[in-house]
């Protein structure tokens, strides 16, 4: 069953599994099954860095925040939801490329450890400029945002394994982001956000209540390691 899946990931995917080894590990040393994976490929086309944003330019996100962490902290904790819990787990080259060809891509990090906040706050340092976003507009499903409060979780600190950050030329956001939305692991998609020059290497939030707060980096791992 596994390694059937695995084909049909690779299949999604566009690559080949071309190798592959088993151990057994003695009794005691390791519950379950661990996978482990290295990808190799070409590049073609623009290289998009994380550290080319520029001011004025606009911050999108691909798809929903905290979904893989929540889930399995949730699963690990034995809580239970009425919309269950899924993983983003999902290849994104599609979503990618989609952006990458309706307009310029200027910088773009996927939202692995640390999440969508240590994501933002790495482009930021990199790039000199500071990162505004709209609390209200980055999107996290009601269940995601119920299960972090229980488990005293930020959501935007929290693992995404299927979304990306992009930060796009502002006069081809609005066609970036309809292009990114008509791909399979887009539809999720939001303008969260702009980068600007002043307090720079900076995260900040704007709250729903006319705030602002800096979102940093996580400290430390919020939760176990999952990616």
């Amino acid at each position: 069953r596994i390694v059937s899946s695995m084909n049909e990931a690779a299949m999604e995917a566009g690559v080949a599994i071309i190798g592959g080894d088993f151990k057994v590990m003695p009794k005691g040393s390791l519950d379950g099954m661990v996978i482990s994976t290295t990808g190799v490929g070409m590049l073609r086309g623009k290289r998009v860095l994380d550290s080319q944003a520029r001011p004025g330019d606009t911050v999108i996100v691909t798809g929903t925040v905290g979904d893989h962490g929540i889930s399995l902290m949730s699963k690990r904790e034995g809580l239970s939801f009425e919309t269950q819990l899924l993983s983003d787990c999902a290849p994104i080259h599609e979503t990618v490329k989609a952006a990458m060809d309706a307009g310029d891509v200027r910088a773009m990090k996927d939202c692995t450890r640390g999440g969508l906040a240590m994501a933002l706050n790495e482009v930021a340092e990199k790039s000199g400029v500071s990162i505004w976003l709209e609390s209200g507009t980055v999107p996290i499903k009601a269940s995601v945002r119920a299960a972090s409060d229980m488990l005293g979780l930020d959501p935007l600190e929290v693992t995404c394994e299927g979304v990306a950050i992009m930060v796009v030329e502002p006069g081809k956001a609005l066609e970036i982001l309809a292009a990114v939305r008509a791909t399979r692991y887009g539809k999720a998609a939001e303008i969260i956000g702009e980068v600007r020059e002043d307090r720079k290497g900076m995260v900040l939030l704007r709250t729903v209540v006319g705030g602002t707060r800096i979102l940093r980096k996580p400290m430390g791992e919020p939760i176990p390691r999952v990616c």
